[in-house]
């Protein structure tokens, strides 16, 4: 028994296209209905048509990512018992189809944050990176939010100005888009206007009051979610951090440990991102899978190499500061205590998370993280160090 191998697919328009996902040696797609508008139902004939594409190649769908939690959702606002019900009937309907995972968040505005998404690794590949003196200079500099000055020391606003200065036109154009790409159906060019209109709708919300609207939201959906057979695994916060005067409430071990107290329930679990969750150095990625085990229904495996300044970029699988061996070891632990339980889902889904531009796909125009080549790395580094690991424990 191992973890089910899977892999990201953007739908038909990826570049990468399930024939090189199942010649990856992947078995399982996660993927998403991305052609449907954020709120909108995921009709049963939706959801099979999809299935059926991926079935006919060989391959299963074996988890959701995402269905999108609205803003209206996160921010509290009047309508969001409406976009409830909506995703209630997703998960309803996702059920009904036998998929029996969904992946989500509950990040304000920003699904992620990069500053560099084809940042220059000493081997000639490319990464994503987080630069924290670049994002202050977009935020101070560029986007100008009202009261950023707040949320910066003195000495950290003078490196980011001087950063600022000496970046052209294009960088600070390259730098703005590589910042909103982290917003839902950001192939739309969003002006920095509008992308302030949607920040400006959080400016009245406190971490606290983020948790509040978490908390009612799963209230909502778990009992429906256990009602269909379906698992709800969150998504860590990307990076770990509050960012543009936003909340974050899914970036601790203390994070997690209060949403799955906020309502206890087997199919109220996480989406263990070792990428996310490693890029806060207080994390114990390997202590957090011993201790949320049974609550992980999902993997993203991924490391990051870390500064001391926040800063951050996405190394090779096995590098940068994830014990990614011991993650998987407690990993197989865990999925061999379901096992000797009779749990059903005693082989957790993962997926080798994002991956550097290398060797061919260097040429060619991929969604950021998710090269064919660069994933396919990871995949066969992970699938080693798994079958390894299993051997010495058997």
């Amino acid at each position: 028994m191992s973890m089910e191998q899977t892999w990201r697919w953007y739908g038909p328009n990826d570049p990468v296209s399930l024939s090189d996902i199942r010649q990856a040696g992947a078995t399982g797609i996660v993927t998403a209905l991305h052609q449907l508008a954020v709120g909108e139902v995921w009709t049963v004939e939706a959801i099979e048509e999809r299935k059926k594409i991926i079935e006919d190649a060989g391959l299963r769908w074996s988890v959701v990512e995402s269905v999108p939690v609205v803003e209206s959702i996160k921010s509290g606002a009047a309508d969001r018992d409406h976009y409830i019900e909506v995703f209630q009937e997703c998960i309803r309907n996702l059920g009904a189809c036998g998929i029996k995972t969904i992946c989500y968040n509950f990040m304000p505005v920003l699904d992620w944050t990069r500053t560099h998404l084809e940042y220059l690794i000493e081997d000639g590949s490319t990464a994503l990176r987080f630069d924290s003196t670049a994002f202050a200079a977009f935020e101070l500099y560029i986007l100008k939010r009202p009261g950023s000055n707040a949320d910066y020391d003195e000495a950290t606003q003078q490196k980011a100005k001087a950063y600022y200065a000496q970046l052209s036109e294009e960088e600070r154009l390259t730098l703005q888009r590589s910042i909103i790409a982290g917003l839902p159906g950001s192939d739309k060019n969003y002006s920095l206007e509008e992308f302030q209109q949607q920040l400006d709708q959080y400016k009245n919300i406190s971490e606290d009051q983020l948790r509040a609207n978490l908390s009612y939201f799963l209230e909502k959906i778990i009992p429906v979610a256990e009602e269909s057979g379906v698992q709800m695994a969150i998504h860590p916060d990307d990076p770990p951090r509050p960012l543009l005067g936003l909340p974050r409430v899914v970036s601790t071990e203390a994070d997690a440990q209060a949403l799955l107290q906020a309502v206890d329930s087997p199919v109220n679990g996480l989406t263990f991102c070792t990428g996310s969750y490693g890029a806060h150095p207080a994390n114990d990625l390997p202590a957090m899978v011993e201790k949320f085990g049974n609550k992980i229904h999902f993997l993203h495996l991924r490391s990051v190499q870390r500064e001391a300044d926040g800063s951050f970029y996405e190394a090779n699988h096995l590098e940068g500061d994830a014990n990614m061996y011991q993650v998987v070891k407690a990993v197989i632990k865990e999925m061999r205590r379901r096992k000797a339980e009779g749990r059903l889902d005693d082989q957790i889904p993962m997926r080798p998370d994002h991956g550097h531009k290398m060797l061919d796909d260097l040429r060619k125009k991929t969604n950021p993280g998710y090269t064919a080549i660069g994933r396919l790395r990871g995949l066969a580094e992970l699938r080693g160090l798994e079958m390894g690991i299993a051997l010495t424990l058997a």
